[in-house]
């Protein structure tokens, strides 16, 4: 759909407004994987919701210049790690702010496939392995929905959660 259901005026909010009110919005912090030909690929994101539970079925939003979002349109899977309140290094690595690239932001941490074999981080809060269903793009975006396929994460009940808010990571 790109038209509006309900036309506006056009005066729009500016972006760094849009931002600025945006940081103020806590939001859960995922390291979302996939495996394509060329090994493994993955980036920090924020922008993760649940679709449905019949079939299960989430989405996550990637912007379009982005190389594991490339990897994850070849490779039609991918898997939503929701991060425990610990990881904030997980976190900047895959944000890509600690410098470390490529296959080598794997080697921090404990990673396991579950069934179509993306990355899945072993105390992961939940991970969501995917199935990708659909694309479509909005602004600056690619909003991802995948089939959830399998389910994992951390057996026992997770301690914190990480969050991004006010632009850093915080533990809850």
């Amino acid at each position: 759909m790109t038209e509006a259901l309900h036309p506006l005026p056009r005066a729009l909010p500016e972006a760094a407004s849009f931002r600025d009110a945006m940081a103020r919005v806590a939001s859960a912090v995922h390291v979302v994987t996939t495996r394509g030909p060329e090994g493994r690929a993955g980036l920090t994101a924020t922008a993760v919701a649940s679709v449905s539970d019949s079939p299960p079925t989430v989405l996550v939003c990637i912007a379009r210049p982005s190389r594991t979002l490339a990897v994850i349109e070849a490779a039609g899977l991918f898997c939503i790690n929701t991060l425990p309140g610990d990881a904030l290094d997980l976190a900047e690595i895959f944000a890509s702010r600690r410098g470390i690239e490529g296959e080598a932001r794997f080697s921090t941490h404990d990673w396991k496939p579950l069934v179509t074999g993306a990355p899945v981080l072993s105390d992961a809060v939940a991970a969501f392995d995917c199935r990708l269903t659909a694309i479509h793009d909005v602004a600056t975006h690619r909003i991802l929905i995948g089939e959830v396929v399998g389910l994992g994460g951390a057996a026992a009940a997770p301690g914190s959660s990480l969050i991004y808010r006010q632009r850093s990571f915080q533990a809850v």
